[in-house]
């Protein structure tokens, strides 16, 4: 069965290029970014995970953990981050599954049979600390992800766990977001948004970014 956004984000026991991973254990109390690539040695992937290396502070900025995955071995990861480290100027520095059994695979449902019956799409799963999925991004194997993007979700993720607010479309740190429609006392309105806010529709109100 698919996975969906609120679901609890499948525990496992895997191997990785860091060693055993316990998942849950392994995320602690920080957010966690798993996200799988179809097969080492291809073109695509050894881009992605080069640019993941480079974003570390930006994700431990934000306690974020990252980890990869492939259905292929411990020996096949570990020749191919020599290549990685060579070609992007960098060094892995996150773990990646060995998931030659399929086991985190099918789990998390990564496998899409009528795109490829071997290989991973490109899946990206955002887990908050409660361990729930917060965020499902699915590519396929042709296409190399937008890591700029899947930083901007965590922003919008963590900003809107804590104030109540959304993000409009396109937004970026600092921009204006919007006061969720739920929120109609003025007193509350007041308390919650200091700088106060813009009514464009009695549904759109904007208001400054609260952390800013």
């Amino acid at each position: 069965m698919a996975l969906r956004l609120g679901d609890i984000a499948p525990d496992f026991t895997q191997e990785s290029t860091e060693g055993s991973i316990h998942f849950h254990q392994w995320l602690g109390d920080s957010w966690g970014v798993l996200f799988s690539h179809p097969k080492d040695f291809t073109p695509v992937c050894t881009t992605e995970l080069g640019m993941v290396a480079k974003l570390k502070n930006e994700f431990e900025k934000r306690n974020v953990k990252v980890i990869a995955l492939s259905v292929d071995p411990l020996p096949s990861h570990a020749e191919w981050i020599n290549d990685i480290n060579q070609t992007q100027n960098t060094r892995v520095n996150f773990p990646i599954l060995a998931d030659a059994d399929r086991k985190v695979s099918n789990l998390y449902d990564m496998i899409h049979p009528n795109a490829n019956d071997t290989l991973t799409v490109r899946s990206v799963f955002i887990i908050s600390p409660n361990k729930k999925i917060r965020l499902i991004l699915t590519y396929p194997a042709s296409t190399g992800r937008n890591f700029a993007e899947i930083l901007r979700s965590i922003d919008s993720l963590q900003l809107t766990d804590k104030y109540s607010v959304a993000t409009p479309v396109d937004w970026q740190q600092g921009d204006d977001c919007v006061i969720v429609p739920s929120l109609t006392d003025p007193k509350v309105l007041q308390e919650k948004f200091p700088k106060g806010y813009k009514e464009v529709k009695p549904y759109l109100r904007m208001t400054p970014q609260p952390d800013k």
